[in-house]
């Protein structure tokens, strides 16, 4: 049980270092996350808008070709109507020049509106097109910034990683899970130990009969306040006194 505690202790360690790595990126990697999100939302606009954009000018198209066909009917119907013989071929044409003119007009109407929501849309992409290229400056920047911090303590992480990758594997899977599962309910620590009669993650007191009984390390014990497992110090120092990072 002393080795099983140990080996869980030197995993809390070796993470403790690849927090500490994982650190000095501060609010680096939100960030940069953040900006990339905001760009994708400005691209996903321009995108839409350029559609909608395209879509117009083809119904434009569309009005035009549909006012020049209407158009030329009408300069027809009008000729003919110095080849009508009776009332009733009379009335026929001055209802299909009627039609065509109310048809006319409400094209030439809706195609007016669609230049107007054309030009509305060039000018929303014109003003969405600069954010996007200063928020991108802002991303390289910040990307930058943040590879050359990765960069910097590139081999420390492979080397400390790499060393947790061994320890990992000693821990059996259920112990395994239950770290994993309080580091990250609790932000990193997920074992502590007992420091002046208290739990060294939350700094509650231990009773006296439990700190007997983590200290004989027969099995493994959780603090009662904050769920962390809890370890004798002297199995912690044992551990701090032989790792090497």
């Amino acid at each position: 049980m002393i080795s099983r505690l140990s080996t869980l202790y030197e995993l809390q360690l070796i993470d403790n270092q690849l927090d500490d790595l994982e650190e000095l990126r501060g609010d680096l990697p939100t960030a940069v996350n953040e900006l990339k999100s905001q760009i994708q939302t400005l691209q996903d606009q321009i995108e839409g808008k350029e559609f909608e954009k395209k879509n117009s000018l083809e119904k434009r198209k569309q009005n035009d070709e549909e006012v020049d066909r209407l158009k030329a009917n009408l300069k027809k119907f009008k000729a003919q109507l110095y080849q009508v013989r009776n009332n009733k071929e009379y009335d026929a044409l001055t209802k299909e020049i009627d039609h065509a003119e109310e048809n006319i007009k409400k094209l030439e109407a809706e195609t007016t509106a669609l230049e107007d929501l054309i030009e509305k849309l060039k000018a929303e992409i014109k003003e969405l097109e600069p954010q996007i290229d200063k928020l991108t400056e802002e991303l390289k920047e910040k990307e930058t910034e943040l590879k050359q911090i990765i960069k910097a303590n590139e081999k420390e992480e492979i080397r400390l990683r790499e060393k947790r990758e061994k320890v990992a594997a000693k821990v059996k899977k259920p112990d395994l899970n239950t770290y994993m599962r309080i580091r990250k309910a609790l932000g990193g620590v997920a074992v502590a130990t007992i420091n002046r009669s208290a739990c060294s993650g939350c700094h509650n007191i231990i009773p006296p009969q439990r700190q007997l009984e983590i200290k004989s390390s027969k099995r493994i014990f959780s603090c009662e306040s904050c769920g962390r497992i809890l370890i004798a110090a002297e199995i912690a120092e044992e551990v701090e006194k032989n790792i090497q990072f």
